[in-house]
């Protein structure tokens, strides 16, 4: 599979997508007016503590305050990786790529975390009422992106991500990446790790170390402790709530976390960030200069790979494959359902078949689709119903392959007797729906507007209710004001109705039309 990374740098934001095989896969960016905050690490002070939710809210400056949930909170003397961390990355697991608005999703759960069974066995935890009080100044890092109506999650569990390691100074533990499968490498690597250990601290040592020297590890750790130092001496002279350390901008985190041996090219259509990449490769990364390039072709660089055109379809809710069936994706707060279905796609003699290679030909795109939109939560998926056993099970394989691209954390269960497999997917910041979008003003995001029909049929409901006419000239006349659709249906499809209800109030209905009122507004004058 031929991978690259393309950086597209203007004045007002930097994009980044991720191209595998000509077709877009992954796409972050990061505008200059509104940053993202997970990866950074703020010293914030207590504002509320919630016993029955063994939680707290931190100012930290922002516009929300960051939520703490009590198992993110380190306690002193506790040696072992907090929950989160032992299942996935570690709590800060997203500040590896750290997203910022558009940027990457969470890295992958065997990028930094060590497997379950190598932890230790967790500790149990003293009440959040015991750990922390309101007005008390902590040090934290964020792990999500503010979601919707909700403040950014945070953490106290600081971690710092290098190029072959990840930096955990609270933590005395050192994991291996799952993606690193040699056995002989792994304990290699592990000891190499430990034995240049020189005090409290644990590493995660991450998918792009296999191969690592000994000098490549002892630099990455000597630059990681020192930042940590860093950091620590800061936050001692500040004051809550400051940001004490901003995470690196989205070209150096794409930079340290996603060129590695399988992208084949970097392509930056900016000259001067093209050199200050330069920079960093050949003082930290010199093997792979030869792999960053300067665009320099006739058309521009994202109109090249058609990365607009695609990044267009992942906003769409229907979803075509090549064989002539169709995806259809469907959102909800935490939900996500995507239907299957054959479309155009008839085959040719075994209906079993076709089902076949239309589910075998989804689950590539569905994978794609769940990368490029960033969709997390829970995710039901509708594959057209298979008779076989066998083909179900070939679907569900190919569904686990596609997905062990995906960076972030997946579960998905086997397909169901209804054709269904449930999964769910880290979410750690919105989709990329909402990142480039808004709701819409017309609809109030409800995705429709009643019937022009509905609308006639209401007015004429409210207005049987109005008070029947008197003997003078005003009280014989109603006005009533609707959208000029609304006002074209009652003067000429609906207006027997209209002449009915009329005839039952006693009064006349002199309509006026106003063009700037939503079609579903209407008002009724009755004297």
């Amino acid at each position: 599979m031929s991978t690259e990374i393309l950086i597209h740098v203007t004045n007002e934001e930097t994009k980044v997508a991720l191209v595998e095989d000509r077709l877009l896969a992954e796409f972050f960016f990061e505008r200059k007016r509104s940053a993202g905050v997970v990866g950074n690490i703020y010293r914030g002070r207590v504002s509320k503590v919630l016993p029955g939710m063994q939680a707290a809210f931190v100012d930290v400056g922002l516009d929300k305050a960051a939520f703490l949930y009590v198992d993110d909170i380190y306690v002193e003397g506790m040696e072992t990786l907090p929950e989160e961390m032992r299942e996935d990355v570690n709590p800060i697991a997203p500040s590896l790529v750290s997203p910022v608005e558009g940027s990457q999703d969470a890295p992958p759960p065997e990028e930094a975390a060590a497997a379950k069974s190598e932890a230790p066995r967790k500790q149990p935890r003293k009440p959040i009422e015991e750990l922390l009080s309101e007005g008390q100044e902590i040090l934290l890092q964020m792990t999500k992106e503010p979601i919707s109506t909700k403040g950014p999650r945070a953490t106290t569990y600081i971690s710092l991500p290098g190029r072959y390691l990840v930096f955990m100074p609270q933590v005395n533990h050192t994991g291996v990446s799952r993606r690193i499968t040699n056995e002989e490498e792994r304990q290699r690597l592990k000891e190499m790790v430990n034995g240049l250990r020189t005090g409290k601290g644990g590493y995660i040592i991450r998918t792009v170390a296999e191969g690592m020297t000994e000098a490549e590890a002892r630099a990455d750790m000597i630059f990681l402790e020192l930042l940590w130092q860093d950091i620590k001496s800061r936050s001692e002279s500040m004051k809550a709530p400051s940001l004490v350390r901003e995470d690196l901008d989205v070209v150096f985190r794409t930079i340290r976390d996603y060129l590695t041996t399988e992208i084949q090219t970097l392509h930056i259509d900016d000259p001067k960030e093209y050199q200050r990449v330069m920079d960093f490769i050949a003082t930290y990364m010199p093997d792979y200069q030869s792999r960053v390039r300067l665009w320099e072709g006739d058309h521009p660089l994202f109109s090249s790979y058609d990365v607009d055109r695609h990044l267009a379809k992942a906003l769409e809710k229907k979803i075509w494959l090549k064989s002539g069936g169709y995806l259809v994706i469907d959102r909800a707060e935490a939900l996500t359902v995507i239907d299957v279905n054959t479309g155009r796609f008839v085959g040719e003699s075994d209906p079993e078949e076709t089902i076949l290679q239309t589910n075998l030909e989804a689950v590539t795109e569905i994978a794609r689709q769940l990368r490029l939109r960033n969709i997390g939560g829970i995710i039901i998926i509708d594959f057209i119903d298979m008779e076989k056993e066998k083909n179900r099970e070939r679907v569900f394989q190919g569904l686990q392959e596609s997905l062990s691209r995906d960076k972030a954390r997946t579960n998905a269960l086997k397909i169901s007797d209804l054709g269904l497999v449930e999964m769910s997917r880290k979410r750690v910041r919105e989709d990329l729906v909402h990142l480039l979008g808004e709701t819409c003003a017309y609809c109030d995001g409800k995705g429709y507007t009643k019937s022009l029909r509905t609308i006639v049929y209401e007015i004429l409901e409210e207005l049987r209710s109005v008070p029947t006419g008197g003997k003078g000239p005003k009280d014989r006349k109603v006005i009533l004001f609707v959208h000029p659709e609304i006002q074209t249906v009652l003067q000429e499809e609906e207006r027997d109705f209209l002449t009915a209800v009329e005839r039952k109030i006693r009064r006349q209905v002199i309509i006026k039309s106003d063009p700037l009122s939503h079609i579903e507004e209407f008002s009724i004058v009755a004297p």
